[in-house]
């Protein structure tokens, strides 16, 4: 998700804000030569606090040589895997969450619950949900050349494909979306994301994400990073340590949509 939301990169301490500007409205003109209108632009800033993550593990050097591949390379992978996943667990931890605002970030801001969610109605991820999120954000005046984005799982696009209202021109638009071939369908990108990630609520509803770029986001402190080398202090084993400072907030809930889905 780190590519679908707002990034700051060479975050410095333990907190760091992210600022935007807030909607503004045009004064028409009265009369020729009329003074122009100071509109006073208001910015809206949120806190963001880091956390470090961190991953090793070691490969035992007389089982390397017994291996017919070296392992090494999967280590890392397999270490910036779960170092990825730590950053989409960030952001969507704090997306639903409160967020922090204000110039010292001591303020605070619950997610709009009576606008911003799509209802579940004893039903998985459907069409008409997906179309009731894009109202959603047009209403809530989202720019909508502003790239969309839905987090969804498995589970979710299961559902579409099972869905008897679908179009048969819909039906294969999702088709090829299972198969990879496309990634955006009712104007949202969709990225798919573990059950062990997206949360769900206290009646087991899952808690898909709908949201506009700049409505979430995240700060990066210490990028991932990984490091392969012998342990002395460990008969002279590999070991394999990757590492990651990260943080996220909810910077605009106009931008973001909750869409309930039965899993059931």
């Amino acid at each position: 998700m780190r590519n679908a939301v707002r990034v700051k990169t060479g975050v410095v301490g333990e907190d760091t804000y992210i600022d935007q500007i807030g909607k503004t409205k045009a004064v028409a003109r009265t009369s020729r030569h009329a003074t122009t209108p100071i509109v006073s632009t208001e910015w809206q800033r949120r806190r963001i606090s880091m956390k470090d993550y961190d991953w090793g593990d070691y490969i035992d050097v007389p089982d390397k040589i017994k291996m017919l591949a070296d392992p090494t390379a999967e280590y890392v992978l397999n270490a910036s895997y779960a170092l990825g996943r730590a950053i989409d667990d960030e952001i969507i931890t704090q997306t639903f969450g409160t967020a922090y605002i204000g110039k010292t970030g001591s303020a605070t801001e619950t997610f709009p619950t009576s606008t911003n969610v799509v209802a579940v109605g004893s039903a998985g991820l459907t069409v008409n949900k997906l179309l009731d999120a894009k109202e959603i954000l047009d209403n809530n005046d989202v720019d909508d050349m502003e790239p969309r984005y839905v987090a969804i799982t498995g589970t979710q696009l299961n559902d579409l494909l099972k869905e008897d209202k679908v179009t048969s021109a819909d039906y294969d638009t999702i088709r090829a979306l299972v198969a990879g071939k496309v990634d955006t369908f009712c104007g949202f990108k969709f990225i798919i994301v573990s059950t062990s990630l997206l949360d769900t609520d206290s009646d087991s509803y899952r808690r898909v994400i709908a949201w506009a770029q700049n409505g979430l986001g995240v700060g990066i402190s210490r990028d991932i990073v990984t490091d392969v080398s012998p342990d002395i202090t460990h008969n002279m084993d590999i070991l394999v340590q990757a590492h990651l400072g990260v943080g996220a907030a909810r910077l605009d809930s106009d931008k973001v949509v909750e869409i309930k889905c039965s899993e059931a």
